[in-house]
């Protein structure tokens, strides 16, 4: 899911027209089934029309939009079970890097920083009151970016970047509605201790073990949406969750 925030001034404009509709969408601004043309959009977010014409396009493309034969697009809603998929296939996809990277090995300046970035991430859990979340949440998303690239493969990488694009198939999607909640810690640690093995198997060469865990850890945000979906409350939270049915 995107974040607010990231379409800079300094991005290109095809850039900040993708994320902008993004944030628009999943920040429950446009309702179900309601309809972006190229001339709301480009007003909305300040943008010329040709920019916002491609960004639709690939919307459309990655599933978040569909065309309307009257024109311009509407904003779909998805099942729980797309978004089971969508956190599944991100999964696959992680576990296979993870394995790559462990079978292929990767250079010990490398492994070091990615076991830094654990540590990190290891005080910001280790905290018992007033959790950095905000850091935790950025440095969630550069662990997950890390593993992509340890992979040495361009194409898992590429692959993975659009699979985040899915609906709720981030690594964050669901960890803003549960700040506040005991389990949220409980899930948050569980999360570390994955991203811990991870690292461990990497650099251990246990591809196997390394994709194992990979997978089990994207499973945690199908974990998340499952409790978030059953607390009304909760939902609230996540404004784009009224995108999906069910």
């Amino acid at each position: 899911m995107a974040a607010r925030g990231k379409s800079e001034k300094g991005a290109p404009q095809s850039l900040r027209a993708v994320l902008g509709i993004r944030d628009l969408v999943f920040a429950g601004e446009v309702e179900p089934g309601g309809r972006l043309s190229e001339i709301t959009v480009s007003e909305r977010l300040g943008l010329s029309r040709t920019p916002v014409r491609a960004a639709l396009a690939r919307l459309e493309q990655e599933g978040i939009l569909e065309a309307i034969p009257s024109g311009g697009y509407a904003v779909r809603t998805f099942t729980v079970a797309d978004v089971h998929d969508a956190i599944e296939l991100r999964g696959v996809l992680e576990g296979t890097a993870a394995r790559l990277a462990a079978e292929r090995g990767v250079a010990p300046a490398k492994i070091s920083a990615f076991k830094a970035l654990v540590a990190r991430l290891d005080e910001i859990v280790g905290v018992q009151k007033d959790m950095n979340f905000t850091a935790y949440v950025s440095l969630n998303a550069e662990f997950h970016e890390m593993l992509a690239r340890l992979s040495g493969s361009d194409v898992i990488r590429r692959e993975l970047e659009r699979a985040l694009q899915l609906p709720f198939a981030g690594p964050s999607a669901f960890l803003d509605a549960q700040t506040e909640m005991p389990e949220f810690r409980a899930s948050l640690i569980a999360g570390q201790a994955q991203h811990r093995a991870i690292a461990n198997a990497i650099e251990m060469r246990e591809g196997a073990r390394a994709e194992a865990v990979a997978r089990e850890h994207a499973r945690l945000a199908r974990l998340n949406l499952d409790f978030v979906m059953k607390d009304g409350a909760l939902m609230d939270r996540v404004p784009g969750l009224r995108l999906v049915s069910g």
